[in-house]
């Protein structure tokens, strides 16, 4: 099935990806009478997308869980695969996935019938999509301050949204979820009776249009001129009175959206990691091929080291990316009372999902500079794919949230866990090296990822006070990417041992020895010089002086200036 989806990614996928490329969305807001239509134009390539979505079981292998925890592994191996052909069409699959999960947790039957099944459905009839829409003008990550207005509807027993949603990835979907601000329904209530902040949100589900294919209470404004993603219809919407459902209970938005932001994030780690795939794959063929001053590059020193640091890279995040898909797996098929889904699983996840995030859209974008450059002035021609490429998986460091945004996360689950989940995240590193400390191998591996444990473990509480707050978020990206560069290094080492007993167990198999020694070469590599490297990334950036001296040094001077400016000209003015 792997083998299958992987030549049509390469073939028929490849060849749909180019023309949704070149017939990107439109929108045609009025007919030739002049009555508003907002018809949204995608080309037959993105349509015929979702019918192969739909047959290939991108989503439904997940939750047909045919393989029980492991389920999603096949299904996030297969996506990666898929990804290279599907063009963007991977961004309304998460959201649909995501969707899917939390109609299994917390829809009505009713939901669950009518539009579950229709969600994981291998039918391309029956097959729907579903849309994540949440952004809006007054702040994207910040839904606390959120404007859409949510009203019961006694006549038609259903909820009525009116809001604005600046940003609705997806817009062509058949279904959508929406958080909006709940008014409350009690009649005992005074009239737009609200609750601010975030504990004001609760979940909704919509179609997107009506029994009669018109747009449910909505109104497109415009198409966003992005950066990149542009075969992606993503657009500025008004709405106004649309027929909504409740998912969950009452003011529960941000909680039962939870299940959405688990998947997503996993979604964006396997993206960046194809992406990776590709561009390291793309790269190294073009090294066997390409001759410079007499040499191919594949035996240059400088290109080889580069290139080898790509390398690197690359398995580094796919190991910390099945990590985590393999957790969701066990949470999603497994009784959750069980101790270890229970107490380290779900917890860790939640720990870690935003941290897969900022880390792998970091290192895909960084690969897609560096395999531009590694194709030299080629790679910056637009024919070749690089361009467009790079300006896709640029998405991935904002969507979701920032890198700043996301490891504020990190803190903020570190506080609400009175420092619990840094320990879990330690006894997590720790299990994973638990049987390589005694092997010579891996020994001087495991001192430096346990002195690098030590050191995310000092930092956070010696600063975790009210007092050191601001030391403290200083430095959350660097105590961020640290945790992800730990936990990858555990993971590499316990890949290579696992990896040369599969090859003693097969000692007349090159392949197999290959492999082991590739792997040990990789997993030693990563944890050399680690902790010195990670010393420099958390402590520089959370220094006692460094606050005031950013603060000086982006800001002081301007006001300065502005002071300044105001003290000479007061007393000419007091004299006109």
């Amino acid at each position: 099935d792997l083998i299958q989806i992987s030549d049509w990614s390469n073939t028929e996928g490849a060849a749909l990806t180019a023309r949704m490329e070149e017939d990107q969305p439109r929108l045609r807001q009025y007919d030739s009478w002049c009555r508003r239509v907002d018809e949204l134009l995608v080309t037959e390539a993105w349509k015929k997308q979702k019918e192969i979505a739909a047959r290939e079981g991108v989503v439904a292998i997940a939750y047909e869980r045919k393989y029980g925890e492991y389920s999603r592994i096949y299904q996030m191996a297969k996506l990666m695969l898929w990804t290279s052909g599907a063009g963007l069409y991977s961004c309304p699959i998460a959201m649909t996935d995501g969707c899917a999960r939390v109609l299994e947790l917390n829809g009505t039957q009713e939901m669950k019938d009518t539009v579950y099944t229709r969600l994981i459905s291998r039918d391309p009839k029956q097959f729907i999509t579903s849309g994540q829409w949440m952004t809006e003008r007054p702040g994207g990550s910040d839904v606390g301050r959120t404007e859409t207005q949510a009203v019961w509807d006694e006549n038609r027993k259903c909820w009525s949204i009116s809001g604005f949603k600046w940003f609705s990835s997806a817009t062509d979907a058949d279904v959508t979820m929406l958080l909006a601000r709940t008014h409350d329904p009690n009649p005992s209530a005074a009239p737009g009776s609200m609750r601010d902040g975030s504990k004001g949100l609760s979940l909704y589900l919509a179609n997107v249009r009506d029994e009669e294919g018109k747009l449910n209470g909505v109104r497109i404004h415009r198409l966003k001129d992005k950066v990149g993603t542009k075969a992606l219809p993503t657009a500025e919407l008004e709405l106004d009175g649309m027929i909504a459902q409740q998912v969950g209970d009452n003011y529960r938005g941000v909680k039962n959206i939870s299940a959405i932001l688990n998947i997503t994030r996993v979604y964006c780690g396997m993206g960046c990691t194809a992406a990776m795939q590709r561009f390291i794959l793309g790269v190294k063929e073009y090294a066997r091929r390409r001759e410079v001053f007499g040499a191919l590059l594949k035996d240059q020193p400088l290109h080889l080291a580069t290139v080898a640091n790509m390398e690197l890279q690359y398995r580094a995040t796919s190991q910390f990316t099945f990590y985590c898909i393999a957790m969701l797996g066990r949470i999603e098929s497994l009784d959750n009372n069980l101790p270890q889904v229970k107490d380290q699983d779900i917890p860790l996840l939640r720990l870690l999902t935003p941290i897969l995030k900022v880390w792998s859209a970091k290192n895909a974008f960084a690969m897609s500079q560096e395999a531009m450059e590694c194709f030299g002035g080629q790679g910056y021609m637009e024919e070749t794919g690089l361009g467009r490429a790079m300006r896709d998986v640029l998405v991935n460091t904002i969507w979701e949230g920032t890198t700043n945004v996301l490891s504020l996360d990190v803190l903020r689950v570190m506080a609400e866990t009175g420092g619990d989940a840094l320990d879990l995240f330690a006894e997590s590193v720790r299990g994973i090296l638990a049987s390589l400390k005694d092997q010579h191998h891996w020994s001087k591996s495991a001192m430096s990822l346990e002195a690098c444990l030590g050191l995310i473990s000092h930092h956070f509480t010696t600063y975790a006070t009210l007092e050191t707050r601001n030391l403290l978020e200083a430095s959350a990206r660097g105590l961020t990417f640290a945790m992800a560069e730990v936990i990858s290094g555990a993971l590499l080492c316990q890949h290579a041992a696992w990896s040369t007993v599969k090859a003693q167990a097969n000692p007349s198999n090159s392949v197999i020895a290959s492999e082991a020694t590739v792997d040990r070469i990789s997993a030693q590599r990563w944890c050399e010089g680690l902790e010195k490297k990670l010393s420099f990334q958390i402590e520089s950036l959370g220094s006692e002086t460094r606050y005031d001296e950013d603060k000086l040094m982006l800001f002081g001077l301007a006001d300065a200036r502005t002071s300044h400016t105001a003290t000479v000209q007061a007393p000419i003015a007091s004299k006109l």
